[in-house]
């Protein structure tokens, strides 16, 4: 009786004992889960704690306006002795522990609508995004849109600028501001230390985050991507470019919660962004860091710019030049004086009078142009080209009168006045151009650069290619080579354009001392002297060829009784010694370039001319010059090296038809002329070139029993 008694005892102090241990475990456990249950979380403890998927709890400071009903998810059950976590473990889909299954299923639902109860009444406490992720700084969502494309620095000394949009400039942080986390650059700066090595990898397609933010921006439209609204990025991006992504779907989704625009915000996504922002949270607040850095260099630039509405830009050159022949070579000169200061004359049988030169010695010089281009609007431009050089080219010592800075002669081996070999500041360009409609641009100015808008050519542009005088433009068409007047330039369609020009000569190489210049000089004026009338059409049949066919009708001044400009290499008179009237050219041509392949192209031009000699003295019969140019030349692009050019070419610069008796100079024994050049412009930098180039000059003067002449240069080629 004693051992039942005592079974008993010990059988009811068991179950008091294990009832008491249970009830423990209700309250311990059962109670904190209801109390966790109907505790609303702070927007603190939302940004700082990340939700785990296996979460049940959602943010509840979001309108419930904005959020898309869902119901409560299942709660399932299952059998500790199959968990494979024990009785320790947590249930993957309900995300409750064994201990927390003890309360009862509609205990567990009460719980459930109590949170959402809660959650509904928060609906006054709107909590933005940009609280949520307080890391973040908004920045414009169009920076991971568009792509900035930023040619490498070009020069637009000899080409007309288009518009405006092409000359500014943007300071841009560099690649190794860029790649560090502080934006300063600095690469002896400690790296900050990561917890995860996920920090230090790109984002690639088919990650989570990357599945993530694309299903983000389809739906709520974060980015501007393709016509048809889609997002198709297939390219892994680096940690910060990802972070500039998901800033703009914050923004983006911040908008839409905050005004109610179109469509709804889902719990999911809110959830999703709320990952993602704290798995990017230092890039985010990098990114913020990144734009106040470049605030300030902005500001400062401001402070410190030259201008706001003129940008500076320059060229520089070296120019060691040598020229030599077997023997002596003959010119047409009163004298053998220097070739800028060389005269014809007839002698008393009225034959030119006839000199002999020696070789010269080698050289070296300097030529400078500084440009200004302004633009009050943005679609204007005004450019103003300072010069100054010393160059007087050996080659010239070689040249009859009237073709000085022709055969042979390096176009930037020159002084940019009229005091050769003396280096004096002269105004090379000024003239403003401005659209008069989408499709027409007119340039209007005292001095406009005819080369800038007429006889251009891919493969002779003076900085790259072809680099001397004869080799650079044509030989017939332009007289005056700088003028005051007007260029219209018309687009007529994607495959023509047409330019259509007046200029009265004003030349900063011509001493208006001498009666040249003659558009600012009121004795002549911007009609009665030398003047040009051109026009040009391009045909572009694709996108690698050009044709342009040209016209100009010349009036030549008689300045001192004789003419001496183009289509005329040398001096005319009457052709017994005596004056004439200004005369006057009809010149037609053709000039075209067509880049083969990558690596090959070809080029030419062709013109005749003929002018008109009227003799002053009366009874005195006239008569016509008619003469033709022409070249052919082979382009090697990107030959030795990326942005390379070598240039092959034969040319003939003026060859006389007819009227050969009215030239005191150029007309030679009845040679023709001729010239090879082999040119190759070679870039060390983006900024630095060297040029080398050889000429071999026949029938120097048009004379065939000169001497072949053979010309070396080595030019140094500076961009700022």
């Amino acid at each position: 009786m004693k051992d039942a008694n005592t079974q008993k005892a010990r059988v009811s102090a068991s179950a008091t004992f294990w009832m008491s241990l249970l009830v423990s475990s209700v309250m311990v456990h059962g109670l904190p889960l209801q109390a966790r249950a109907n505790q609303v979380p702070s927007k603190e403890a939302i940004a700082k704690v990340p939700p785990s998927p296996f979460s049940l709890e959602t943010p509840t400071d979001v309108p419930s306006l904005a959020v898309t009903d869902q119901a409560p998810p299942e709660v399932k059950f299952q059998d500790n002795s199959s968990s494979p976590l024990g009785w320790t473990g947590i249930d993957v889909e309900s995300g409750f522990s064994p201990l927390e299954r003890t309360c009862s299923m509609s205990q567990r639902i009460n719980s459930l609508a109590d949170e959402r109860l809660n959650a509904e009444c928060e609906v006054n406490k709107v909590t933005s995004i940009a609280e949520l992720t307080s890391h973040t700084r908004e920045i414009n969502p169009n920076l991971v849109q568009d792509t900035v494309s930023i040619p490498p620095p070009t020069i637009s000394q000899a080409n007309p600028v288009e518009s405006f949009a092409e000359i500014p400039t943007l300071e841009v942080p560099s690649v190794a501001e860029l790649s560090s986390g502080d934006g300063d650059g600095d690469p002896n700066t400690p790296m900050s230390q990561v917890s995860n090595v996920t920090q230090l990898r790109d984002v690639s397609p088919g990650d989570w985050a990357f599945e993530a933010l694309r299903s983000l921006v389809e739906r709520y439209g974060c980015i501007a991507g393709y016509p048809d609204g889609t997002f198709r990025g297939n390219r892994s991006s680096s940690r910060y470019e990802f972070a500039a992504g998901l800033n703009a779907c914050l923004q983006q989704i911040e908008r839409i919660i905050t005004t109610g625009g179109d469509g709804f915000v889902t719990r999911q996504d809110l959830e999703t962004l709320q990952r993602l922002t704290e798995d990017f949270k230092t890039e985010l607040a990098s990114l913020g860091t990144r734009v106040d850095k470049l605030d300030g260099r902005v500001a400062f630039l401001e402070d410190h710019q030259f201008s706001a509405t003129t940008k500076l830009s320059g060229l520089a050159w070296f120019d060691m030049t040598g020229a030599t022949a077997g023997r002596n070579v003959k010119v047409e000169a009163i004298n053998a004086a220097s070739p800028d200061v060389r005269f014809a004359g007839r002698g008393a049988d009225g034959r030119p009078l006839v000199q002999e030169v020696e070789n010269p010695n080698i050289t070296m010089s300097g030529l400078t142009w500084l440009t200004f281009n302004t633009s009050f609007t943005g679609k204007d431009l005004l450019v103003t080209q300072l010069a100054a050089g010393n160059g007087l080219s050996p080659a010239n010592q070689f040249a009859s009168a009237g073709l000085f800075n022709t055969f042979g002669t390096p176009f930037l081996d020159q002084t940019a006045g009229p005091n050769n070999g003396f280096a004096e500041v002269v105004i090379h360009d000024l003239f403003y151009q401005f659209p008069v409609s989408k499709q027409v641009q007119l340039v209007v100015g005292p001095r406009v650069n005819w080369h800038r808008f007429f006889d251009n050519n891919a493969f002779t542009f003076f900085l790259t290619g072809g680099s001397t005088f004869n080799s650079n433009g044509t030989t017939v068409h332009d007289p005056i080579d700088r003028g005051s007047g007007v260029v219209a330039l018309i687009n007529l369609s994607k495959q023509f354009d047409l330019h259509v020009g007046y200029l009265g000569e004003n030349n900063e190489f011509l001493p208006a001392a001498f009666g040249f210049n003659t558009s600012s000089n009121p004795s002549k004026g911007l009609f009665s002297g030398t003047n040009t009338i051109t026009a040009e059409l391009t045909y572009k049949p694709s996108s690698t060829a050009n044709i342009r066919l040209i016209y100009s009708h010349n009036t030549l001044d008689n300045n001192g009784g004789v003419v001496s400009a183009e289509p005329i290499y040398g001096v005319a008179d009457d052709g017994q010694g005596g004056r004439i009237k200004p005369a006057t050219v009809n010149a037609f041509g053709v000039n075209f370039d067509w880049l083969i392949t990558s690596k090959f192209g070809i080029f030419g031009r062709y013109s005749y001319a003929s002018t008109e000699i009227d003799p002053s003295t009366p009874g005195r019969a006239g008569g016509n010059i008619n003469s033709q140019s022409f070249q052919f030349g082979l382009g090697f692009p990107d030959l030795g090296k990326q942005g390379a050019l070598a240039t092959l070419s034969f040319l003939v610069p003026f060859d006389v038809l007819s009227g050969r008796r009215f030239l005191v100079a150029g007309g030679g024994d009845g040679g023709t002329q001729y010239e090879f050049e082999l040119t190759y412009h070679y870039p060390i930098t983006n900024n630095i070139a060297l040029v080398p180039a050889f000429y071999l000059i026949g029938n120097a003067n048009n004379f065939d029993s000169n001497p072949t002449i053979y010309v070396g240069n080595l030019r140094t080629q500076f961009s700022f």
